[in-house]
């Protein structure tokens, strides 16, 4: 049976805890959850492990920039090797790279900053939007959709993800387009109070739906008489203090779509609505036949 809750967040931060053989090289293990390829969320956060690993604590994660590069193979260990770029007075700087079978699979840039203060501004969240309360979850829309729940309850269920509108896996012709996709998530279980592990924790979970506003443009889905695709590059900047246990809203858009990729960017606010984070992610998108 799946883990769901706070065994399937524990299992998470095994999958987080990277195995360390030397200065600068590190191991980790895929959940085996029967997956064909590695989710692109999972390499990211561990990429990012490695590289905060090898930064002083003081200073905290406030960029990535990462590039998928290969399908990873869930079956084996992946290899972490990281470079440091520069260690400023403010600044610290790493390259973190992923390798399965002696090929790279996926890397990143990623920037760490002791805490400073400064101007401090950021843009409202959207109005209108229902609480995570008040919103369907995702046995909801399951129930709805019950022959899609096999592929749900094969994998486990560390994050709670609550779509304002309508997922991105329903069946060809039961998705009105619309110019937004938003998604209220959280870590479903508690997390150890270190703030390099909610970074990961958000870097995991923020390639969960990100690409799915570009098919929320055109009502398309994901699968058989739909699209099929894969992540090709992601950013994500942190702005404030966060916690990835508790709830945030994911309110993704998509710019736009040509040569079969397209463009999507998202920013993350708490419940109080204060602006944590902004993500932008490119995935090769290509229709599918029934």
């Amino acid at each position: 049976m799946p883990l769901t809750g706070q065994a399937a967040v524990d299992q998470l931060l095994e999958v987080l805890d990277l195995k360390q053989l030397d200065a600068a090289t590190f191991r980790g293990e895929s959940p085996q959850v029967g997956a064909q390829r590695v989710f692109g969320g999972q390499v990211a956060g561990q990429a990012l492990v490695a590289a905060g690993r090898t930064v002083d604590p003081e200073r905290r994660v406030h960029s990535l920039h990462g590039y998928f590069v290969r399908p990873g193979d869930p079956t084996v260990p992946i290899e972490f090797g990281v470079e440091t770029i520069r260690d400023g007075r403010s600044f610290s700087v790493r390259r973190s790279t992923a390798q399965q079978h002696g090929r790279t699979i996926f890397f990143m840039s990623a920037s760490f900053q002791v805490t400073e203060q400064g101007l401090d501004h950021h843009t409202p969240p959207p109005e209108g939007v229902p609480g995570p309360e008040d919103t369907r979850t995702m046995q909801d829309w399951l129930a709805v959709y019950p022959d899609r729940a096999a592929a749900f309850k094969a994998a486990q269920q560390a994050i709670d993800v609550r779509y304002v509108g309508t997922p991105g896996w329903v069946p060809p012709g039961d998705r009105d387009a619309a110019d937004e996709q938003r998604v209220w998530m959280r870590i479903n279980g508690k997390l150890p109070d270190d703030p390099l592990i909610h970074a990961c924790a958000l870097t995991y979970a923020s390639d969960l739906s990100l690409l799915d506003s570009v098919l929320s443009m055109h009502g398309e889905v994901w699968g058989p008489g739909g699209v099929i695709g894969a992540s090709l590059d992601h950013a994500l900047w942190l702005h404030r203090p966060f916690r990835a246990d508790e709830w945030f809203l994911y309110d993704c858009t998509s710019p736009s779509a040509s040569g079969s990729r397209g463009l999507a960017s998202g920013r993350m606010f708490t419940e109080d609505g204060r602006h944590i984070a902004s993500a932008v992610q490119e995935g090769l998108l290509r229709r599918v036949g029934a």
